[in-house]
Order: structure tokens, then C-alpha cells, then sequence
């Protein structure tokens, strides 16, 4: 009997440790990168440099959305989902970004064989929503999950939050105040 528990008890414990070894994700930066991390870090780059200059076909071509898909905006407000994305507003999107310039600087990436999470700086010079031309920063983290043979975006959480804010500042945005524009 006794032999039979500590049996059980050890094949437990090694259906646990297979398990963790094999869900165990590779994490690298970008020199470290997975061979298909790295081939999705460069397709989901051109996917937001086409976005930012309008090309929404070109965008939704290179990273389409998962039917879960989540976004958490850089402007905050309630989390989007796929089911958002009507045609209207992609167009919408199409002429809400215009003559942008993007670069992508990979911060970390953990990877899967179903998953892969990029956690990147966005840097962009782009005309958003009619304003002019600027300099745009955003920390992003982005999951994608394999569908088949590809990727699809399941989740993208974006924010300004480039440069140091001050505990005070960062407080005031907590609670949901915002400064006026300077004059």
C-alpha cells in the first residue's frame, strides 16, 4: 500500500515537471529572439508602420485580430474588442493615422508554440486624428496566438508612458484627472 501511494505521488511529480518543461516559455530579447518570434516581430513592425501611414488593408493583412481580441488603449477609456472593428471604424482608422514613420525596439519576448507576447517601445513620427506631424512614444505588450500555420493578435495594451513620470503625476493620472493644454 504504501509503495503504491509513494508511486502515485511520484508519477504525479513527474506529470507536473513534464508539464511546466514543456509549457516553459523561451524568453530572450532581441538578439535572443526564437526563430518565429523574431519572423513575428518583423512582420508585426511593417503591420504598424503600414497602420500608421493609413494602410489599414496592409495592417489587418500582416497581423489580423483573433476573435478574442482585447485592446487597451493608448488613450485610455474602456478596453476595445473584435467585435469594434466594424468596417466603418477601420476606415475610420485608415484616415485617423496618416504619413507616419515607425520603429520597433524589442524590450523582451516570451514565446510558445501557441504564444507569443512582445513587450516593445513604439516610436513614431505621425499625423494622428488631424494633428500635425509628432513624435509618439508608447510601451506596448502584444499577444499573439498561432492559428494554423500563422498568428493572430489576441491582445495589445498600449500606453504613453515612455518617459518618467513623477509619483505625483503619475497619482493624478490614477485618479482620473488630466491637466489643460498648455496655452
Amino acid at each position: 500500500m504504501f509503495l503504491t501511494i509513494c508511486r502515485s505521488i511520484l508519477a504525479g511529480l513527474a506529470a507536473v515537471a513534464a508539464t511546466s518543461f514543456l509549457l516553459k516559455p523561451t524568453i530572450g530579447y532581441a538578439a535572443e529572439l526564437s526563430q518565429p518570434a523574431r519572423e513575428l516581430t518583423e512582420l508585426y513592425e511593417r503591420a504598424n508602420a503600414a497602420l500608421l501611414r493609413g494602410d489599414v488593408a496592409t495592417w489587418d493583412k500582416l497581423a489580423p485580430m483573433a476573435k478574442d481580441f482585447v485592446l487597451m488603449s493608448p488613450f485610455g477609456g474602456r478596453p476595445s474588442r473584435y467585435a469594434d472593428y466594424t468596417p466603418e471604424r477601420i476606415e475610420r482608422m485608415a484616415r485617423f493615422f496618416r504619413n507616419g514613420r515607425f520603429q520597433q525596439e524589442v524590450v523582451q519576448a516570451y514565446s510558445t508554440d501557441d504564444m507569443i507576447v512582445l513587450v516593445t517601445i513604439e516610436r513614431a513620427n505621425v499625423e494622428v486624428g488631424g494633428l500635425p506631424a509628432q513624435d509618439w512614444g508608447l510601451r506596448v505588450t502584444s499577444v499573439f496566438t498561432r492559428h494554423g500555420s500563422g498568428w493572430m493578435l489576441a491582445h495589445r495594451h498600449a500606453d504613453p508612458l515612455v518617459e518618467d513620470v513623477s509619483l505625483e503625476e503619475a497619482a493624478r493620472l490614477g485618479r482620473g484627472e488630466r491637466m489643460l493644454a498648455a496655452k
